[in-house]
């Protein structure tokens, strides 16, 4: 598991536009809020990404970028973040490198079924590029204002 302290993994991802982001092109400009959800348009992640959007101008008051990656592709994403007004970036880790590097890719069961998946979790990290926070299995509701509350304690 990546730690504070931690050199945050680099990663390029498309976004929903299937334009490519670059960790190291955000880095040094800004901070990140990078989290990681499940899937599109479920009732966790969708509450999550709404509550983190409706934070934006306050994320950006702090030089903050905030970026949401699931393994669901380009397309998805813009569906998801068109249907419910979302101002997050939404990244697309369909191989789940990215995930993989971030110790996210676990396996989880649910009503005894065992499964590969994505566990909900959210990374702070500075301009510099080292990890300030690590928080895994993360609760939808309310985690948006305690991130907020985070990034304004490292800014």
């Amino acid at each position: 598991m990546l730690k504070p302290g931690d050199k945050a993994p680099a990663f390029e991802l498309p976004d929903a536009d299937m334009h490519i982001i670059s960790s190291e092109k955000l880095l040094g400009d800004c901070n990140l809020v990078l989290y990681f959800y499940p899937k599109d348009d479920t009732t966790g992640c969708t509450i999550e990404a709404v509550e983190l959007s409706d934070l934006m101008e306050e994320f950006e008051a702090y030089e903050t970028q905030v970026i949401g990656i699931s393994r669901d592709n380009c397309v998805s994403h813009a569906a998801f973040r068109d249907k419910h007004g979302l101002t997050v970036t939404l990244l697309a880790d369909m191989d789940g490198e990215v995930c993989l590097a971030y110790d996210v890719w676990r396996e989880k069961e649910k009503n005894g079924e065992k499964r590969m998946g994505i566990l909900r979790s959210t990374f702070i990290i500075d301009k510099a590029g080292v990890i300030r926070e690590a928080i895994y299995d993360v609760k939808p509701k309310g985690h948006a204002a305690q991130v907020f509350c985070l990034i304004k304690q490292i800014s």
